[in-house]
């Protein structure tokens, strides 16, 4: 196929209100939201991806979409993905806007793109980004602090353990390191032996605080590792450190490019990288930090979006686990994927079918598009 112009891009916005709120360190989540992004090419094929885990901020991504992305690519080659990719950038140089919200845009487009290439190739987007394997482990994430109507810690671990997980990713930095530790060991010792157990503050301690949850920690679990444990001005220098204690740190959901993903390494700050693909630019910037990971000798994450993320931590041989919430915490994950897979032996298996691969529920979109 010589080209593929771009001749159309459509956006719907999807918002699921939740059952209940979840609350983190210091966030709250009502809503579930995303962005369904369609590219019509003129080779008949049609690029189609979710991605931008957003709610208040999802009207002007569509914005920015709609009126700066769309306008600048029609009639390019979706081949051409390097120059498309920075083409879209241009959005991001409007220092009045939060940059935030500009390259979440991109990365809705730079999804689709990659799946409209995928399947012009007929190839799945795991294969060509590097094919190192076919399926991944996943953990589930939890752990929330607990308000009347919740489940309990102990009900979260017998869900995820039901839904075939390896693992869970607990939420901690809201409270003192002893109530957390006291939360964090309810876990483990509801889990069988052996479960994977990662903790993730959200920047939410300062460094003597997240020292001391560590010292409390390993009295009863070996933690694989440390995610986001210090609070943000500092945040490098604090991590750097943090990693003395013998626990390894992860870090990069909160950066939005490839150059802070690579200061967070050059700084010795992080022992795995989970790099957002839906934050920070789409798959085509997260494989540049892939790379960057790589020759620093650091593992890869991804934070959420498991959709995306599967493909991509497929692709390359240092990755580590994909991530998702329980079912009542991210209905969009396991009700709008029409033909998304039962985890076998903890293993999320990639589709074999070109590009993304997903067939996304239609009367799914409708019910629970954002703009009607």
């Amino acid at each position: 196929m010589s080209d593929m112009k771009i001749e159309s891009i459509e956006t719907i916005p999807v918002r699921v209100a939740l059952d209940r709120t979840y609350r983190g360190s210091y966030y709250h989540m009502p809503n579930r939201c995303t962005v369904v992004t369609r590219i019509k090419t003129s080779a008949g094929i049609i690029g189609e991806a979710y991605n931008a885990d957003t709610d208040i901020e999802q009207a002007e991504i569509l914005t920015i979409i709609e009126r700066e992305l769309a306008p600048a690519l029609l009639g390019q080659d979706a081949f051409n993905i390097e120059r498309n990719w920075e083409t879209m950038n241009k959005v991001t140089r409007d220092q009045l806007r939060d940059r935030r919200i500009a390259v979440q845009a991109m990365a809705c487009v730079d999804t689709a793109l990659w799946d409209a290439i995928g399947k012009a190739v007929d190839q799945p987007l795991y294969r060509l980004w590097g094919g190192y394997r076919d399926a991944i482990p996943m953990i589930g994430i939890g752990g929330y602090y607990e308000e009347p109507g919740m489940p309990s810690i102990e009900d979260e671990v017998e869900a995820f353990l039901n839904d075939g997980m390896v693992g869970m990713k607990f939420k901690s930095g809201g409270r003192s390191p002893e109530v957390d530790a006291g939360r964090l060991k309810r876990a483990v010792d509801a889990a069988p032996d052996g479960w994977t157990f990662i903790v993730d503050a959200n920047q939410g301690y300062v460094y003597r605080e997240a020292v001391q949850f560590v010292k409390l920690a390993s009295e009863f679990v070996d933690l694989r590792w440390f995610e986001e444990p210090c609070r943000w001005p500092d945040d490098r220098f604090a991590m750097r450190d943090m990693r003395m204690t013998g626990v390894p740190v992860a870090a990069g959901q909160s950066e939005i490019s490839h150059a802070g993903a690579r200061d967070l390494m050059t700084e010795g700050s992080i022992d795995v990288c989970n790099f957002d693909g839906s934050w920070g630019g789409g798959p085509t910037e997260w494989l540049r930090v892939a790379a960057t990971a790589m020759l620093f000798n650091v593992e890869l994450g991804h934070h959420e979006e498991p959709q995306l993320a599967s493909h991509l931590l497929a692709s390359q041989p240092h990755s580590t686990y994909v991530e998702a919430f329980h079912q009542e915490r991210d209905p969009i994950f396991w009700q709008m994927l029409a033909n998304r897979p039962e985890l076998k032996d903890g293993l999320f298996t990639l589709p074999s079918g070109p590009g993304l691969g997903w067939e996304l529920d239609a009367a799914f979109i409708e019910k629970y598009r954002a703009d009607r």
